[in-house]
């Protein structure tokens, strides 16, 4: 007998009934794919192969262990911050039974999969399978998704609600993301030309009037080189890139010569075919424009899964310390609470790594990818994972005065607001409380957000349209803007401070969120703007932390100082 699970796999109580509890979940995640401009075309071919990721059941007892030890490690208060620990560790955190593995990886081996292999935590399966295996082994049928503004992108999902076995339903969180639909980068933030007056300090006529390597040095105060303090082959950092955004060796070498950088990838998980995405390159050239010592891995998917990616760099024996990651949606456009919490599970795995996650907050304001509508002004669309309490959301800023390196405003169109799943953390309550007492934040309607809910960004950099970024791409010069930019900025600042602390034999930094909010005399403060994008509404950046700038944008030489001061745990277990 199979079990239908809605829009996750779930063993359903005795006393609810099935078809109340499909409703109520449809009811609260509503999601259509044309809200996120994919569209369903065919059945998806019987024999392409995608990669599907399995949540296992992790009893409410490991979860909170976790959590308890996830922000012990993160607190720089905590005697125990940086006592990151290793995967035979967690593993025993987690205690996800071995039969439970095994009676879920033979569930898709025999419907035709071509492997199912367990991550070495025990808490996820990885499931490489033809279509048609998979849609016997989900009782579902799938189908191609093309995207309305990247023709050429295309994904494959369940057109209908999924379901396993008894058996196996009750070992299983959900099998993720078959329900999903990715946001991409908005072409509208492509080829923008700039207007600052500002010298071109890259040799490439391209870049005039576009923020380079040089401005954001001058900005946030970054120093030359220094290999001493690089943290040497210890340090690291990535970028995560997905559906055909790769890069081009040539573009890399053409923008190092312009810009005088050092751009270099060191590894790349996944495979590079040699071709170029403005995205991918975009990331590369600008979080190694920060931080040129750290070496550079580029994680890669044709698929689209934020579980997958989480659960490859949480499964290194050697993890990647700093992790850049511009893809997200609405929390409206996931399809559950549970989908959201098992990522949230995901990242606390991370951080008591010692791995610290920065995602970008988003490119369409407090509206999100689902809109606001047009007649009347619905309700604020927070995004995920940006809103998550467990990782770094980046927003991003213009300068206030065009053409002139120095203070900065909220971007109109940056990702900012409060999530409506999950309650201000601890580490924020202060700023956030400081922030709704504002009486210079003129704040939206409160029927359009949740003031009780986690406040986004946490910090912010340069990605406005106003001052778009050189980059080298299909060996062209040309501007791009948006939070993609600023997250690999603020990312790569944080690579450099890792490398300060690991040459001094100090554990990495890990989840920041709990030092960034008790130092802001770190960051730059952004105190003017609003993030309604187009819309009447928006939140207001003001003196301390806000919902469109978040603390404000890095002052390294602050930040050096600040974070070699904090006393960490002798131990490194990483």
């Amino acid at each position: 007998m199979m079990r239908l699970v809605g829009l996750f796999v779930l063993a359903v109580g005795s006393h609810a009934s099935l078809l109340d509890w499909i409703k109520k979940e449809v009811d609260v995640h509503a999601y259509n794919a044309d809200t996120s401009r994919w569209i369903k075309t065919s059945r998806a071919p019987s024999d392409k192969v995608l990669t599907l990721t399995v949540a296992m059941r992790v009893e409410a007892a490991a979860r909170t262990e976790l959590e308890r030890l996830f922000w012990e490690v993160s607190d720089p208060k905590s005697e125990k911050y940086g006592a990151y620990r290793n995967l035979d560790e967690i593993t025993q955190i987690l205690a996800v039974p071995k039969e439970s593995v095994q009676v879920v990886r033979q569930h898709f081996l025999t419907a035709g999969a071509i492997s199912a292999e367990s991550a070495p935590t025990g808490d996820m399966i990885t499931v490489v399978t033809p279509v048609h295996a998979a849609e016997v082994a989900l009782n579902t049928t799938l189908h191609t998704f093309v995207h309305s503004e990247h023709e050429k992108v295309t994904i494959i999902r369940a057109a209908t609600h999924y379901a396993l076995p008894g058996g196996v339903a009750e070992r299983v969180n959900m099998v993720g993301e078959l329900l999903q639909f990715p946001r991409l980068p908005s072409k509208k933030l492509r080829g923008l030309v700039g207007s600052a007056s500002w010298p071109n300090s890259c040799t490439a006529p391209g870049c005039g009037g576009l923020v380079t390597p040089s401005v954001l040095s001058q900005r946030y105060k970054l120093p030359t080189q220094d290999s001493s303090t690089s943290g040497g082959k210890a340090n690291s950092m990535a970028v995560a890139e997905f559906q055909g955004q790769y890069y081009e060796d040539s573009d890399l070498k053409q923008f190092s010569e312009s810009c005088h950088a050092d751009v270099k990838v060191a590894a790349n998980v996944g495979g590079n075919q040699q071709s170029a995405g403005v995205e991918s390159e975009l990331d590369i050239e600008y979080i190694k424009s920060v931080a040129p010592e750290v070496p550079l891995t580029v994680v890669y998917s044709d698929e689209y899964s934020l579980l997958n990616w989480v659960n490859q760099i949480t499964s290194m024996a050697n993890p990647i310390f700093v992790h850049s990651v511009s893809y997200g949606n609405d929390e409206l456009q996931q399809s559950s609470t549970q989908y959201m919490e098992t990522c949230n599970t995901a990242f606390m795995k991370a951080g008591l790594r010692g791995i610290s996650i920065l995602f970008a907050s988003g490119d369409q304001g407090v509206c999100g990818r689902s809109g606001c509508g047009f007649l009347t002004h619905a309700r604020f669309h927070p995004d995920f994972p940006a809103a998550s309490p467990y990782i770094t959301a980046v927003g991003g800023t213009d300068f206030a005065t065009k053409g002139v390196i120095g203070e900065e405003t909220a971007w109109s169109s940056g990702g900012g607001g409060f999530s409506d799943t999950f309650g201000i953390p601890d580490y924020q309550k202060q700023a956030v409380a400081g922030y709704l007492a504002s009486s210079d934040a003129n704040f939206p309607p409160q029927n359009l957000w949740n003031r009780t809910g986690r406040g986004y960004p946490d910090v912010a950099a340069l990605g406005g349209q106003k001052n778009p970024y050189c980059v080298a791409t299909g060996g062209r010069f040309g501007g791009v803007a948006g939070t993609s930019a600023s997250c690999p900025v603020v990312a790569g600042v944080f690579a450099r401070l890792n490398g300060l602390r690991l040459a001094a034999g100090k554990p990495p930094m890990g989840f920041l969120n709990p030092f960034i909010y008790q130092n802001p005399s770190g960051f730059q403060d952004v105190t003017s703007g609003t993030n309604g994008a187009t819309r009447k509404y928006g939140f207001t950046a003001v003196k301390g932390w806000d919902a469109a700038t978040g603390m404000g944008t890095p002052d390294y030489a602050a930040l050096a100082k600040l974070s070699m001061s904090v006393q960490s745990s002798k131990e490194i277990v990483v």
